[in-house]
Order: structure tokens, then C-alpha cells, then sequence
């Protein structure tokens, strides 16, 4: 009996301790089954922590965080930046996928498996998903921050009644490319959501080509020319150009251009087509009637090189040239030579203005827009060998021979107009010259450089006239046209060279 007792127990025992494992792990079941629906623990999206929250919970949460304004600090400045400002979009649905695939990537059991026996996975973590338009970042920076708290930089300024400028004052401007890596980085933080901005410093700089204008036409009423001034510069570096005429004070038109008597600036051309008719390389015997021709300003040299190209039409042909070049105001008509017969009579734009007449010569004519034009083509050619003369004259002009065009030119050391504005040792490749009429009185005064300097590279061309009398100098005051181009050209050296901030 005892035996059939303890039996019965054991029986009892055993179906009791098995009715208690099937109770706990239906629990335990029960328990995994809820914690499976969820997210687990450990997990967290886009750096936010999701553990125990279902997707909804998780997707409400990510967009409160993500949805937070950056604040900008710029200077003084606190400004929030809403991220759907600049299309910032949270792709939520991408990134709670990868989480479902994480959560519920284990089979049932062997994740109810794990769950028994404690067995931690690593922790789970998703990336952002997330995109932005930098282009609108860029205008926001530049509409909302850069220019409402920029510290632009004030150019220099001409100081009134001289040649010098008074210094412009530096700025502080915003990093633009700096501060959209920093708010791009707040962007994708859930905590770092503070961005301090910095700025830069920005030079002066050069003031505007319309207030160098205004200084060169001060200078010219102050140096008491009340005859026609017509100027044309060239920054060589940035292309920038200015171009304007005035009559006893008063700005005039200068479309379609004002022509002047060419006088000896009309040996630039010569010297063009010479190089045409006979380069790229000269031989000796042309070489020396071109330097006499520059350096002297020798008449005779200049037929003989123009006879040399063409007994009877040279110098048509050096206004063919020309015309090839697109410089249509510019020709020559006749050779220089007393008594030389016109070869041919030009109409010009230039020479067909019925508002304004310089009485211009009738056997060479031009515009400082036309010989400007024609120095900054020799330019172009010397420093890259391309450009209109050699796109125009493929084969007889290259970057050689336009060096050597410069250096003629530099041989010209008149030491009057617009090399005297300039500081010693300073390059000028120019061609000056004036005209006179039959009593010796001076009307037309010209002169067109090429001028190299430390700020930059840059041609000024400046014809003058005056239908009575072109002073030269008055030896009372000091004052005559000599002087005023001397002004007019430290102005516009000073206006290229102006000292960095």
C-alpha cells in the first residue's frame, strides 16, 4: 500500500510541475507575443530611441524631433529655421520599414527562444533617411541672414580735387558654403539642432566704374579743358569697361563714337599690318623702319613700310586691315609724305555724326574706342597666342609677334601724357600724338596705352580737341592738357592698384 502511495504522488507531482511549465510558457508566450508587437528596448531610428513604442508611437516621435526649428546664431542674431523652409523631408516610411525588418526578422520560437534565456542581440539601430534642397538653403542664406546682417565693405572714394583715393573700409559677409555643411550636420541630428554661423572677411574693394567717371570728368574741369575729352578704359583682368565724352563739362553721347584725327596713333595700325603683310617674324630692314616708326614717330619710315606692302595702296591696306578687325571708324586715306594725294575718301560711322565735329583729318581718322579695342586684340594675342588678329590672320600673326608689337611700343618715351601719370619703371606700350593746322595752332591731342601694372593690367586710350587752341602747358598757372592726361592717367593707376584692406 505505501508503494502504490508514493506512486500516486509522484503521478501528482509530475502532472503538477508540468501543468506549471505549460502555465509559464503560455506566459511567457503571452509576454513575447506583446513585446513582438513593439519595437524592442534597445532600438532607436534616426538616433531617436523607439524601444517598446509600435510604429505609430515611433513615427509621431521622429517627426516631433525632426519637425524642431535649427536656431542660427549670426553675430547678435538668433533666427529659427523651420526645416520645411528649405524642403527638408523625413522619409519615415523607409526608415520604419528597415525597423520592421529588424524587429520581426528572427522566426517566432527562435526569438521566443532568445527571450527565455535573456539572449541580448546588438543593439538595433536605423540611419536617418532623410533629404533637403540646398538651393533653397543657399537663398535662404543669402535672403533671410546675409542680407539682413551682412556688414558690407565700403569701396574707397575718390577724394575731390585729386588723384588719390581714400581708402575703402573692409565688411564681415557671411560663409555661405561654410554655413550649409553646419546646418546640413544640424539638420540630421536629433539633439544638435544649434548652429553657430561665422562670417568672413570682405575687402573694399574697387568703387564702381561710374564713380571713376566722375573723378576723371572733376579732373578735367579742374584742369579748365572746356574743349572734348573722349576716354575709353579696359580692365584687361575682369573685361569691366568705361566709355564716355564730355564737352566743356557736360557728358555727351559716344554712340556710335566721336572720330578724331588720327595723328600718329594711326601708326598702331601700320604696325598691325605690317606684321599681316610680313610676319610673324620681320627681317632686319623692316624691323628698324618699325622702331623708327614708334620711337621716332618718323613720317617717313611709316610710308616706307606701307610703299614695302604696297607701292600704290598701302595705306588702304592698312585700313583694310582694320576693317577685317571690325574697326570700321579707323582708316588711313593717303600716305604722310607733303603733297601725298587722298586715295580714297572714308565714310565712317563716326565721321557722320551731325551732333559733334572735331574737324577730324581727312587722310586718317579713328576712335579711342577703336584703338583700344585694336591694343587689347595685340594683348589677347601676346599672352595666349589666340584672339581676333590671330583668328583673323591665322598663320601671319601669333603670340610672338604680338609680343614684339608690345615692345615696339614701349619703345615710345615721349615722357608727356599718359606715361608722366604713372609711377617710374611702370610698362606703357602707347602710340601719342596731336595735330596741328596750318598756323601751327594745336587742336586734337591723343594718346593710347597699354599699361601694365601690380593691381592689374588695363588700356586707356584719351583723345582730345579744341576748335580754337589745345594749351600745352600754362606757365602761369600750370595747367594745360599735358598735365590734365597726367591726371587722368595716376587716377586711373590709382584706381587699379588701390591697396588691399
Amino acid at each position: 500500500m505505501r508503494i502504490r502511495g508514493s506512486s500516486l504522488f509522484l503521478r501528482g507531482a509530475s502532472l503538477l510541475f508540468i501543468l506549471l511549465a505549460v502555465v509559464l510558457t503560455v506566459f511567457q508566450l503571452i509576454r513575447y507575443s506583446l513585446l513582438r508587437a513593439n519595437y524592442p528596448s534597445d532600438m532607436t531610428i534616426a538616433g531617436v530611441a523607439v524601444g517598446g513604442t509600435d510604429p505609430q508611437t515611433a513615427s509621431q516621435r521622429l517627426l516631433q524631433v525632426y519637425s524642431t526649428p535649427i536656431e542660427i546664431h549670426y553675430g547678435s542674431a538668433v533666427i529659427d529655421l523651420v526645416p520645411n523652409a528649405i524642403g527638408f523631408n523625413l522619409d519615415v516610411e523607409s526608415m520604419l520599414a528597415a525597423a520592421d525588418l529588424q524587429r520581426t526578422g528572427a522566426s517566432f520560437w527562435g526569438g521566443f527562444w532568445d527571450f527565455l534565456w535573456n539572449r541580448r542581440s546588438p543593439a538595433r539601430q536605423i540611419p536617418l533617411a532623410s533629404s533637403y534642397s540646398e538651393e533653397r538653403l543657399r537663398t535662404y542664406l543669402m535672403d533671410e541672414i546675409s542680407s539682413r546682417y551682412d556688414q558690407p565693405p565700403t569701396p574707397a572714394q575718390p577724394i575731390a580735387g585729386s588723384t588719390e583715393f581714400k581708402p575703402g573700409t573692409p565688411g564681415q559677409t557671411l560663409d555661405i558654403d561654410r554655413a550649409v555643411v553646419l546646418i546640413e550636420n544640424a539638420l540630421q541630428s536629433p539633439t544638435s539642432r544649434t548652429v553657430v554661423l561665422a562670417s568672413q572677411a570682405a575687402a573694399p574693394g574697387r568703387p564702381p566704374l561710374q564713380t571713376l567717371q566722375l573723378a576723371l570728368t572733376q579732373l578735367i574741369a579742374q584742369n579748365n579743358f572746356d574743349g572734348l575729352t573722349d576716354i575709353f578704359f579696359l580692365n584687361l583682368s575682369t573685361g569691366e569697361q568705361l566709355h564716355f565724352a564730355t564737352f566743356a563739362g557736360q557728358e555727351i553721347s559716344v554712340s556710335p563714337d566721336i572720330s578724331f584725327g588720327a595723328s600718329s596713333t594711326i601708326k598702331i595700325p601700320i604696325l598691325v599690318t605690317t606684321y599681316v603683310h610680313f610676319g610673324p617674324h620681320l627681317d632686319t630692314d623692316t624691323s628698324d623702319l618699325v622702331k623708327s616708326m614708334i620711337a621716332l614717330s618718323d613720317n617717313n619710315a611709316s610710308d616706307a613700310l606701307m610703299q614695302s606692302i604696297d607701292t600704290v595702296r598701302g595705306p588702304l591696306v592698312v585700313s583694310e586691315t582694320m576693317q577685317t578687325l571690325g574697326l570700321d571708324n579707323t582708316f588711313l586715306g593717303g600716305y604722310f609724305y607733303p603733297g601725298a594725294r587722298l586715295l580714297q575718301k572714308f565714310i565712317t560711322p563716326a565721321n557722320s555724326r551731325t551732333d559733334i565735329n572735331t574737324d577730324p583729318d581727312i587722310y586718317n581718322q579713328t576712335t579711342p574706342a577703336d584703338m583700344g579695342m585694336l591694343l587689347e586684340d595685340i594683348y589677347q594675342c601676346s599672352q595666349s597666342g589666340g584672339g581676333a588678329l590671330v583668328a583673323a590672320f591665322p598663320g601671319q600673326v601669333d603670340q610672338a609677334a604680338c609680343q614684339q608689337m608690345i615692345q615696339y611700343l614701349e619703345e615710345d618715351k615721349v615722357g608727356a601724357l599718359l606715361q608722366t601719370g604713372v609711377p617710374d619703371g611702370t610698362v606703357v606700350a602707347h602710340k601719342h600724338g596731336w595735330v596741328t593746322d596750318l598756323q601751327g595752332t594745336m587742336h586734337t591731342v591723343s594718346d593710347s596705352a597699354l599699361i601694365f601694372s601690380p593691381g592689374g593690367n588695363y588700356i586707356l586710350t584719351v583723345y582730345t580737341y579744341h576748335p580754337v587752341q589745345i594749351i600745352w602747358e600754362d606757365p602761369t598757372t600750370h595747367l594745360g592738357i599735358n598735365h590734365m592726361y597726367a591726371d587722368l592717367s595716376q587716377t586711373v593707376y590709382n584706381y587699379m592698384n588701390l591697396p588691399s584692406q
